[in-house]
């Protein structure tokens, strides 16, 4: 089943504040700025979860235990459905009674090795987000 165009990710509040988090740990990090390597470097730092709902990750997950290769996606959401694939494997291992929504569940909310955007994209929702951060941030400065 094909992701909807235009789908919304119910975490994607969550998941612009822990990129703006990782480059303002990045940025202060820095002795100079290299704008080509900021989000090369953000894009791949650990997250406390995978940014993928239960109900896509569970319907791309039963297509991979059918066979499906995941060919036709981006090599970044390719990888992540092959790690949240392989610790849900791991896990239907241990608890062969859960179902594969409850095994998927469990995996996505675990820490994740990395963002799983590429460069590209992480630098497009920083800029599309970072008015209305530095605006919220600047708020609660003043309260």
């Amino acid at each position: 089943m094909a992701k909807i165009t235009g789908s919304v990710l119910e975490y994607s509040d969550e998941r612009i504040t822990a990129l703006m988090l990782e480059y303002e740990r990045y940025i202060v990090s820095c002795a100079y700025i290299r704008m080509s390597e900021v989000f090369e470097y953000i894009v791949n730092q650990p997250c406390r979860r995978f940014w993928v709902s239960e109900i896509r990750a569970a319907v791309v997950i039963a297509d991979m235990l059918k066979g499906d290769k995941l060919t036709k996606m981006h090599s970044a959401k390719r990888e992540m459905f092959q790690e949240i694939y392989n610790r849900v494997i791991r896990l239907r291992s241990k608890n062969p009674g859960m179902s594969l929504y409850q095994l998927v569940s469990i995996v996505i909310q675990q820490p994740a090795p990395k963002f799983y955007l590429s460069p590209s994209s992480a630098k497009i929702m920083f800029y599309k987000a970072r008015k209305k951060w530095y605006k919220k941030k600047k708020r609660k400065l003043h309260h």
